[in-house]
C-alpha cells in the first residue's frame, strides 16, 4: 500500500479479534474498518458484521476474517470520481477503496471528504413513536437537578432533551410521547418556547410509577411499534437497523445493549475444586451487554403493563420472558452509548455535538 494514501487509522489486520475492531471503531469514532493482510486489501469490517456476529453469539475473540463480508463493493481505476460518489450515496458508503488488479489499495474516497454530511444517512427512514421516559427526579444529578429537570440539562449548545429528538428526527420519527412528574411545567413551556418541529404529547404520572408504570397511561393512544428511551441516554447508532433486527427476529421487545469492557490489571488463576491450575490469564478483559435505556416495543405490551402501579420496564421483560414471549438484544459498541444520569458521566460528555 503507498504510504501516501491517507487511511484514517481504520486499517485492521485480519488477525484481530472482534474486541479489537470494536475498540478501534470507538477510538477513531468510525464504525467502518479496512481489513488487510500483508498490505492487501482483504475486505471492509462494518459495526453490522460486528453486531450480527454478537447476536449469533461468536466469542469477542474471533478474529475478524471470519466474519467479514465476502460481498464488497469497490472502485476500479477506471471508475470516475462522479461514478464513485453515485456508488457511496447509493449504498450509503462511509469509504470506498479504489483497487488494482492485485488487490492493491491505490486510493480511498472518504464520505466525509466528498459530501457535506459528517456521515451517511440512516439505512432506511421510519416514522415510529418515540416515548421519552422523562418523570424522574434526577437524584444522580443533583445539585444541577436542584434547579432544572434532568431532561432539560444542557448539552452541547442545546438540552438532552433536544438532543435525543434529534436523532430520531433524522431518522423519520417527529411524534414523541413524554412522560413527565418533576418540573413538569418548566419542561413543557421550555419545549414549547423553542418552536422545535415535532409533534409532542405529555403524559403524567401523579406519584413515581417506575420505569414503565406510566406506559399504562398510553394503553389505547399508541397502537404500533414504538422505541421506548431514558431521558439521560444518548445512543448513536442507525436506529433503523436495531428496528430491523427486532422486526426479523418478531421479537415484542429488543433491547439495546452496550458492550462494556472492564479491564483487570492482575493476572487471574482458575482452579480446580482441589486447589489445582487449571488457566492462567494476564490481565483479562471482561465484557458485559450493559442494558442501554433504550428499547423497542409492540403495542400490545401497554395492555401488560398495570394501572397506576409501581412498575419498572424489567417487571415487563420478565413478565414477557416468564410466558416464553421473545425478548432480543441488539449490541452496540461501549462508546456508541452515553449515559449522562450521573455528575461524572456527564461533565465527561458536556461538551459533545
Amino acid at each position: 500500500m503507498s504510504k501516501e494514501i491517507n487511511f484514517k487509522g481504520r486499517v485492521i489486520n485480519k488477525e484481530a479479534s472482534i474486541l479489537e475492531a470494536m475498540k478501534l471503531m470507538d477510538q477513531i469514532d468510525h464504525k467502518l474498518l479496512i481489513i488487510t493482510d500483508e498490505n492487501l486489501f482483504l475486505g471492509l469490517l462494518s459495526a453490522g458484521d460486528i453486531q450480527r456476529a454478537i447476536i449469533s453469539d461468536k466469542p469477542l475473540s474471533t478474529p475478524v476474517a471470519d466474519i467479514m463480508r465476502s460481498n464488497i463493493r469497490v472502485a476500479s481505476p477506471k471508475d470516475s470520481l462522479e461514478d464513485i460518489k453515485v456508488l457511496m450515496l447509493k449504498f450509503r458508503m462511509e469509504l470506498c477503496p479504489v483497487l488494482d488488479g492485485e488487490h492493491n489499495i491505490l486510493n480511498i474516497y472518504f464520505w466525509e471528504e466528498l459530501f457535506e454530511e459528517e456521515k451517511p444517512h440512516p439505512k432506511s427512514y421510519f416514522d415510529l413513536p418515540v416515548v421519552v421516559m422523562a418523570g424522574g427526579f434526577g437524584t444522580r444529578m443533583k445539585p444541577l437537578t436542584n434547579v432544572l429537570p434532568k431532561p432539560l440539562i444542557p448539552v452541547g449548545d442545546t438540552t438532552i432533551l433536544e438532543q435525543i429528538f434529534k436523532r430520531f428526527y433524522k431518522h423519520g420519527s417527529s411524534r414523541f410521547y413524554l412522560s413527565v412528574n418533576y418540573k413538569a411545567d418548566l419542561i413543557e413551556y421550555y419545549i414549547k418556547n423553542q418552536n422545535l418541529p415535532y409533534q409532542i404529547s405529555y403524559f403524567k404520572e401523579e406519584k413515581p410509577m417506575g420505569t414503565a408504570g406510566s406506559m399504562s397511561l398510553l394503553k389505547g393512544k399508541i397502537n404500533e411499534t414504538f422505541f421506548v428511551s431514558n431521558c439521560d441516554i444518548i445512543v448513536d447508532q442507525d436506529y433503523s437497523e436495531i428496528l430491523d433486527y427486532h422486526r426479523s427476529h418478531k421479537n415484542e421487545i429488543t433491547i439495546v445493549a452496550a458492550m462494556k469492557n472492564y479491564p483487570i490489571p492482575y493476572g487471574t488463576i482458575e482452579t480446580t475444586k482441589k486447589g489445582k491450575l487449571v488457566k492462567l490469564s494476564e490481565k483479562p478483559e471482561l465484557t458485559f451487554k450493559i442494558n442501554s435505556g433504550m428499547y423497542i416495543l409492540e403495542p400490545h405490551l401497554l395492555d401488560e403493563i398495570p394501572d397506576d402501579t409501581f412498575f419498572h420496564i424489567t417487571h415487563l421483560i420478565e413478565k414477557v420472558k416468564d410466558r416464553d414471549g421473545s425478548i432480543g438484544v441488539f449490541p452496540i459498541s461501549e462508546k456508541s452509548w452515553k449515559d449522562i444520569g450521573n455528575l461524572e458521566e456527564y461533565y465527561k460528555t458536556i461538551s459533545f455535538p
